[in-house]
């Protein structure tokens, strides 16, 4: 379905670009240079744009105030925000605004067309029908897996090239970044959708149990084996065996696993003869095997016959453009199944909080996380005041009576302090040093941002030096965005390159400090 982009952008040649990728999707893309303008054209066309696509830098207007103007004005059309600079503080700071997302300069087509398409479903109305058949049927496929990471998205392109063919997969990565979904939606889109998924916990077996667990055992081949038991891989026959923390399996165990992977065959406890199965397996572990193969707790043998197609899945802190994703889905999930009477939304504010957070324990700690605010929710909207466990351990947050929560000291984008001297370790790159004493003399050493009046011999420096020195401090101070350095200076752009082409800065490293 055809729908229509606004895309807000002071540079020409990403507004060309975004153009194409967005005509290329099928969509009907509409162009301003800055915030003004494109505020311009969508009270224009007030109900015809569907989405906004808002560069953060721009002159007239900047990216933040435009947020702030369409939430003056009761406008909800969802932005996604894209911006030069992927760090967390560009992130959470963009989340706190109100973005409903965000990409980074030079954005892919397929991240691009990820984060429109997610945009246009907030009504939920889709991903409400298939959360609800998803829990009734228990059945997992890539489309339900919640990405919005290219590095996810590359993830789930090789999962699903694996999953045409039989060929050993380990999914390697932390605990709770989500490996068994992805091994299910890796059975889902085989040939083997409707067989046996089973799975086994190598780690959470104990070790004298695990060879009978995996491979079954005969009445009476030992003791207290009271009935005969036919294991996990005959279980499985002809569909999946899902073997997790397959590092945590015994050296002992590991001979009889190869023996089934080569030849298709185990040897049940007590049996006589082996038996003949076919299994499609898939390993997933949280160590990294090769060393646990050089420290000889794991078959080098072995290993190479699983490690066939390794697929790492990244830690969701690697990963942060998934979390408003995911946010909203387990929110949404969570709401149907406590059958809220009323749909649940979550604040700008929470959504930058729980974007800041590294969630050690990744999605498996989110989806607790968002599960416990959805059962404790007092009202209509989640708030930051849901999620004190999570406040508590990121430096800089803090609790407010009248507001409940905010972040102390945030620095240019919705502040509740105006200060920006001192902010949350978190954010190293903004904000100022001390400030500047103006009792500091020549002689003494300045703090950072001052810049000195007189020179060494006590003599009113050079309106040039002065000015180069500001010049550098300003690019620093504002991270290279050009545009926000020729505006706190009160210069044209063009201005502005001239005097770094006289002063010999290089715009490229903009970080360089005057020799």
């Amino acid at each position: 379905m055809t729908s229509q982009i606004l895309v807000i952008d002071d540079d020409p040649v990403q507004r060309r670009l975004l153009t194409n990728m967005i005509e290329r999707l099928g969509h009907i893309a509409h162009l301003a240079d800055n915030g003004r303008s494109g505020l311009e054209l969508l009270e224009r066309k007030r109900g015809l744009i569907s989405v906004i696509l808002l560069d953060l830098m721009m002159p007239e207007m900047n990216g933040h105030g435009f947020l702030d103007a369409i939430a003056e004005r009761g406008i909800d059309t969802p932005v996604i925000v894209q911006t030069g600079q992927g760090g967390i503080e560009t992130v959470v700071l963009a989340m706190q605004a109100g973005a409903f997302d965000f990409v980074v300069k030079p954005v892919s087509p397929e991240r691009l067309n990820v984060a429109i398409t997610n945009a246009l479903k907030m009504d939920h109305r889709e991903s409400r029908g298939r959360a609800a058949k998803r829990s009734r049927s228990g059945a997992v496929g890539f489309d339900d897996v919640v990405s919005a990471s290219p590095a996810m998205i590359r993830v789930l392109d090789l999962a699903r090239r694996g999953a045409q063919s039989n060929i050993p997969i380990v999914l390697e990565g932390e605990s709770g970044v989500g490996k068994e979904m992805v091994a299910r939606a890796i059975q889902h889109a085989s040939d083997r959708s409707h067989k046996p998924f089973v799975t086994v916990n190598c780690g959470a077996i104990p070790h004298n149990l695990v060879e009978s667990i995996l491979f079954g055992h005969e009445k009476g081949a030992f003791t207290g084996a009271t009935e005969k038991h036919s294991g996990k891989f005959a279980d499985a026959d002809g569909g999946t065996l899902f073997l997790d923390e397959i590092g945590d399996l015994p050296l002992e165990v590991q001979v009889k696993l190869l023996r089934a992977v080569q030849h298709g065959e185990i040897e049940t406890v007590g049996a006589k003869h082996p038996q003949k199965v076919n299994v499609r397996l898939i390993s997933a572990t949280n160590k990294d095997l090769i060393n646990e193969v050089r420290e000889g707790r794991f078959r080098e043998d072995l290993y190479y016959r699983l490690n066939v197609f390794p697929i790492a899945i990244p830690a969701l802190r690697r990963r942060k453009e998934d979390i408003p994703v995911l946010v909203r889905t387990f929110v949404e999930r969570f709401a149907l199944e406590q059958r809220l009477a009323t749909p649940l939304s979550v604040s700008s504010g929470a959504m930058a909080l729980l974007t800041a957070y590294d969630w050690p324990g990744n999605i498996r700690q989110l989806e607790n996380a968002i599960f416990r605010a959805v059962v404790l929710a007092e009202g209509p909207e989640l708030t930051v005041k849901d999620f004190p466990q999570i406040a508590t351990q990121i430096p800089g947050y803090v609790v407010a009576e009248k507001s409940g929560f905010t972040w102390e000291e945030t620095g240019p984008l919705r502040s509740p302090v105006a200060d920006t001297d001192h902010l949350p370790s978190v954010y190293p790159h903004f904000g100022a040093t001390e400030k500047p004493d103006m009792r500091h003399t020549a002689s003494e050493h300045p703090p950072e941002n001052a810049i000195a009046s007189v020179d060494d011999g006590g003599n009113v420096r050079k309106l040039a030096d002065v000015e180069e020195e500001l010049i550098r401090f300003a690019l620093k101070f504002y991270r290279g965005q050009m545009s926000q350095v020729a505006r706190k200076l009160g210069i044209g752009r063009s201005t502005l390159y001239r005097k770094l082409k006289d002063y010999g800065i290089n715009p490229d490293d903009p970080f360089s400090e005057a020799a």
